[in-house]
């Protein structure tokens, strides 16, 4: 922190996997090699307790974390969203919490109940992963939950760009589609997980054009963010001045680890007020957290 005032705020941490509850569902081979090759996500994941996180979070200076419920397949969401609930009950002004919904199938009714229930038990969020189940984001039986998000002060986070599963094309996640949620939705504010690479220029143009669109980079290396010739060169050249406010630091804990992702953003070159912004002070007016 350039001036030591704000302390860090990961916008997304996945839900501990001891508080995650158990399924049956074993998700085909397709679905999960490839992140295992490419992220090692099994043996990370194995080790994400309840104890590491806050050990990561403390021992890292980090002020805050949002826990979300992620949706993988064959959990039990409403299971997901009350493990949250009661973890972020937990650690009050430490965490915050995202739920999720049931897909697939999602249908447009349970999604509005998911959303409002999500509402009722005090979580600021809620994460949907389309892709995952073969849909796009902005597919209509969605619609209900964006709209009752909406209604309710919501903010939605949405995964994007580029994924692991090879079941599914990662074309549904293309930036289009959440441009047009955010044309429909105009007070949604939504959450561009992952930051959609390799349409970063793309996702840029919609945070550009949509001041209720924020890009969340977790699960990513910050060195190749703020590097040109890597291929978020756009992004890189705008968070100096125009997308300063719409950057969020995250780093889908367990995947990418805390000490890492703050010694690369630190190092990156940005300007302090840009740092301060990407680290602390975007999710702090986001999530209506106290400025310090």
């Amino acid at each position: 922190m350039p001036d030591g005032s704000l302390m860090p705020v990961d916008a997304r941490v996945r839900l501990p996997v001891d508080r995650r509850p158990a399924t049956t569902a074993r998700p085909a081979a397709m679905e999960r090699q490839e992140y295992d090759r490419v992220l090692d996500m099994g043996e990370k994941v194995r080790g994400a307790t309840v104890a590491a996180l806050l050990t990561s979070l403390r021992e890292h200076g980090v002020g805050h974390a949002v826990v979300h419920a992620e949706y993988e397949g064959g959990e039990d969401a409403a299971a997901l969203n009350a493990a949250t609930v009661e973890l972020v009950g937990q650690h009050p002004g430490l965490l915050s919490g995202f739920g999720t919904i049931t897909m697939p199938p999602a249908t447009a009714g349970r999604t509005a109940r998911e959303v409002q229930a999500c509402a009722d038990a005090g979580l600021i969020g809620v994460n949907i992963q389309p892709a995952f189940a073969g849909m796009d984001m902005h597919d209509r039986r969605l619609y209900p939950g964006y709209a009752r998000a909406e209604e309710l002060g919501l903010i939605v986070a949405v995964h994007t760009g580029v994924h692991y599963s090879r079941v599914y094309p990662m074309a549904h996640e293309r930036p289009e589609f959440l441009d047009q949620i955010a044309c429909d939705f105009p007070d949604l504010r939504l959450v561009a997980c992952h930051g959609g690479w390799p349409w970063v220029a793309e996702y840029c143009a919609v945070a550009r054009r949509h001041p209720t669109v924020w890009l969340e980079l977790g699960g990513l290396s910050p060195k190749y963010v703020t590097r040109p010739g890597t291929g978020w060169d756009v992004l890189a050249g705008y968070l100096n001045n125009l997308l300063r406010e719409q950057v969020l630091f995250g780093t889908d804990w367990p995947i990418f680890g805390h000490e890492r992702a703050l010694r690369e953003w630190r190092a990156g070159g940005l300007r302090d007020h840009t740092l301060d912004a990407v680290l602390a002070g975007n999710a702090r007016r986001l999530f209506g957290l106290p400025s310090a």
